[in-house]
C-alpha cells in the first residue's frame, strides 16, 4: 500500500461534438461484416478541423479546476499523455499550461507509451504529491487517434481527453489512490515511426501477446500485491480498444459484467487511445458513491500496464456536478458521412 495520503481532487473529460458510425465506415468500403457484433462499437468520436490534443487537454483540464474550485496557479505540475502530439518538436504541456493560467511555475513535460501515456502521467503526479514536491498536481490523457484509410484501426481510433488532479488534503480528496503498480516488456504489437502518418499493428498478434498478457498479469499481480480479490471491488476499469477486450479480460480475472459497466464507454465513443481508461474512470467517479472502491488497469502498447485502486470519499457528490459530464459529452454530437470524416482527419494526399 503507498504509505502517505494521495488522491483525486479534481476530474474533467473532454469529448468532440462530431460522430461516424462503424456501419458508416463499412459501408464506405464495402465490408459486409457488422462492426459492432465485430468490435463492439457503434460510434466514435471525431475531431473538428480546430481540435487537436491540446484543445481537448484545455477543455478537460478546465473541467477538473471546476469540479476542485482550485485556481488554476495553485497546479505545481502538469504532464499531458498522448500519442499524437500535434508538435514534434514543442511540449503540448507548456501550452495547456498557459492556456489554463497555471504557468509560468509549473513542472511540466509531455508523456508518451501509447495508449497507457495518460495513467503514466498519473503515477508520476501521485510521486510527486507523496513526495512533499508539490501540493497539487495535474494528470492528461488526450488523443486525436489515427487510423489509415480502410485499416482495422479506423473503425475505433477516436478522439478525447481526461485529466485528473491529484493532492494531499483529506478534506479534499474524493478518491484516495490506494496503491498502483506496472507490467512492463517489449512486445512490438503496435508501432508508428517518426516518419510515417498511420501506426502499424500486428494484427492479431495485438491481442494475447500484447493486450490480454499485459492486462491480465498486471492486475493479477496487483491483487497478490495488495492481498485483494476481484469480489472487494465496487467498479473495474480496463483499458477499451473496442467493446470485446475489455469484458473478455474481466471476465477473464473474475469480474462481472455489473463491476464493468459505468467504465464501458467505449461502445459510443470508441477508442480515445491515451485517454480511454481514464475516461472510463471519470465515468466512474461521477456515478459512484462514498466508500466504494474501484481497479482500473490501462494498457498501451509496446508494451505495458499500469493497474490502479482508488476508494471514493464523503466529499466526490459535492463535485460531481460541479462540470459537463461524460455522459453529457456523449449525448451532444452530430453524425457525419465517411467522406466529411475523411475531410476532417486530412485523409485525402
Amino acid at each position: 500500500m503507498i504509505k502517505g495520503l494521495v488522491g483525486i481532487v479534481g476530474f474533467g473529460t473532454y469529448l468532440p461534438y462530431f460522430r461516424i458510425t462503424t456501419k458508416e465506415i463499412a459501408e464506405s468500403w464495402q465490408r459486409s461484416f457488422d462492426p459492432f457484433v465485430s468490435l463492439g462499437v457503434v460510434e466514435k468520436t471525431v475531431p473538428n478541423f480546430d481540435e487537436d490534443t491540446v484543445t481537448q487537454s484545455v477543455e478537460a483540464a478546465l473541467n477538473a479546476l471546476e469540479r476542485a474550485h482550485l485556481d488554476p496557479s495553485r497546479i505545481d505540475a502538469l504532464y499531458v499523455g498522448s500519442e499524437s502530439h500535434p508538435y514534434a518538436v514543442k511540449p503540448s504541456a507548456s501550452i495547456v499550461g498557459e492556456a489554463i493560467g497555471a504557468t509560468p511555475f509549473l513542472f511540466s513535460v509531455d508523456t508518451e507509451f501509447a495508449c497507457k501515456a495518460g495513467t503514466a502521467a498519473m503515477q508520476f503526479t501521485a510521486g510527486q504529491v507523496l513526495s512533499g514536491m508539490i501540493d497539487y498536481g495535474m494528470a492528461i490523457g488526450s488523443d486525436t487517434a489515427q487510423g489509415a484509410p480502410g485499416d482495422s484501426l479506423e473503425y475505433t481510433a477516436a478522439s478525447g481527453a481526461a485529466a485528473f488532479i491529484l493532492g494531499r488534503k483529506r478534506s479534499e480528496i474524493v478518491a484516495i489512490l490506494r496503491d498502483t503498480l506496472s507490467y512492463t516488456s517489449d512486445t512490438p504489437d503496435f508501432w508508428r515511426r517518426s516518419t510515417e502518418k498511420y501506426p502499424v499493428h500486428g494484427g492479431r498478434f495485438t491481442g494475447e501477446p500484447a493486450y490480454f498478457k499485459h492486462v491480465t498479469e498486471s492486475t493479477l499481480a496487483f491483487l497478490q500485491k495488495t492481498k485483494t480479490k476481484p469480489s472487494d471491488y465496487t467498479y473495474a476499469i480496463f483499458h477499451m480498444p473496442n467493446g470485446k477486450f475489455p469484458r473478455t479480460v474481466a471476465k477473464k480475472l473474475g469480474f462481472t459484467e455489473k463491476q464493468l459497466e459505468k467504465s464501458l464507454v467505449v461502445e459510443k465513443i470508441g477508442n480515445p487511445y491515451s485517454a480511454s481508461s481514464m475516461i472510463g474512470l471519470s465515468h466512474v467517479l461521477e456515478h459512484a458513491k462514498p466508500n466504494e472502491s474501484i481497479l482500473m488497469t490501462s494498457y498501451g502498447s509496446g508494451a505495458g500496464s499500469d493497474t490502479f485502486s482508488f476508494e471514493t470519499t464523503s466529499n466526490l457528490p459535492r463535485i460531481q456536478k460541479r462540470a459537463p459530464s461524460t455522459d453529457s459529452y456523449i449525448r451532444r454530437k452530430r453524425e457525419i458521412s465517411y467522406i466529411h470524416y475523411v475531410r476532417m482527419r486530412e485523409k485525402l494526399e
